[in-house]
Parts: C-alpha cells; structure tokens; sequence
C-alpha cells in the first residue's frame, strides 16, 4: 500500500471542527475510501484518559504539565494509530493536532515555544500533515456556540483574554512568513467558518480546497 493522507482540522473553541470532520468522514465513506476519523487528545486508550483529566473542571494542572499531558497523548496516537492507518494507504482526519499546542500552551498559556517545539518533535517523531484547514470563527461567536452544548469544560473555562490569544494565534499561524518558519506544520488553509455561514457552506469550502489537492480522493 502507499502512504496514505493526514488530514487536520484545527481552530479555535466553537469553530465547528468536530461537526465538519463528522461530515467529512461520512462523504468519504459513501464515495467508498479507506479513512479512520481521530481526534486530540484522544485516539487510544491512553489518550481517552489523558483527554479525561485534562477536560475535567475540578482538575488543577500547571501549563507545563498541561503541555506535557498532550504530548503523551500524541506520542501514543501517532504512534498507535496515525502511523499505521498511512502505511496500509488510509486517508486520517484528525481533530486538532499540534497546532493547538502552539495556540492553546504557547500563545494562551505563555510557555516557552522552542520548549514546546523540541517536546512535539519527540511526541510527533517528525510527522507532518499533508494538509491543516484551519476553522476561522471570531472567538466570542465560537465560545457562544460552544457554551450552547452544554457546561464549559476546563479549557473552555479559560477566560476571555485567553481565548483571544488563541484565536490570534491561529490567524498568525496563517500567515506566509509564519509557515516559512514553522515547516513542521505542513501547509496551513483558512476556512471561513464564522459569520453566519452554516454548516454545509462551512463543509463546501473545505472540500474546495481538498479537492483542489486531491480531486480523486475527494469526489464531487
């Protein structure tokens, strides 16, 4: 089998990211291709645990741990989940991936990036996505729509000022002189996901810019 695909979908709390890998999960299936839907922190047996704690409100966690509780949770999917569906050819959406590390622990929290950098080499051990679709949503508009699933989480608890930091990371990351920087990351697209746009709209641009890579592997 060839290499398969990675697939990410990233942004900020709200942004639609689980809805629209649901969707796209579901649209490759019924056009008959191999694919596995992940999502961070999570994936295995040991991430389902670490994404437990790291989620639960009553949980004090220092940043550092915090970061560090991540990459042991990535260490373990790419490992025992991502690495092996791209050797047997499978298409991986996964939901969030070490981008958010840089938002949510460099950028929100404030920790030290080439620290952070140096932890997700050893936790990715060099895989970079083929592709980040990044959901743009304004922060306020996506804590909203988060609030409405039901009672925040840890991170959702975060704070206003935090989740602004994040949203502006995401923008930054966007940009052409940050990927330059950052090839690790893999090539980053903006997806509008916010102002009204519903999410079928949300999932038509995002499958604009799949198959603008991969027409046979994201039919019409």
């Amino acid at each position: 089998m060839g290499a398969g695909l990675l697939i990410v979908l990233e942004g900020a709390e709200g942004a639609g990211k689980t809805t629209q890998l649901r969707r796209l999960e579901m649209h490759l299936r019924e056009a008959g291709r191999d694919v596995v839907a992940l999502r961070e922190p999570g994936g295995t047996p040991l991430g389902t645990s670490i994404r437990e704690l790291l989620l639960d409100t009553a949980a004090e966690i220092a940043p550092a741990a915090e970061a560090l509780l991540f990459m042991a949770s990535r260490a373990q999917i790419v490992a025992g989940a991502i690495r092996p569906a791209l050797a047997a050819g499978r298409v991986v959406l996964l939901d969030r991936f070490f981008l958010s590390t840089y938002a949510y622990q460099i950028a929100g929290r404030g920790l030290p990036e080439d620290e952070v950098r140096s932890a997700n080499a050893l936790a990715t051990g060099g895989l970079v996505p083929d592709l980040t679709l990044v959901l743009d949503v304004d922060p306020e508009e996506g804590l909203s729509r988060a609030r409405s699933r039901g009672a925040p989480d840890r991170m959702e608890r975060s704070g206003k000022e935090f989740h602004d930091r994040v949203a502006d990371a995401f923008r930054t990351y966007l940009t052409g002189a940050w990927q330059a920087g950052h090839p690790e990351c893999g090539p980053l697209v903006r997806v509008e996901a916010g102002g009204g746009a519903d999410e079928a709209e949300v999932f038509r641009r995002m499958l604009e810019q799949l198959r603008r890579r991969w027409p046979e592997t994201f039919p019409s």
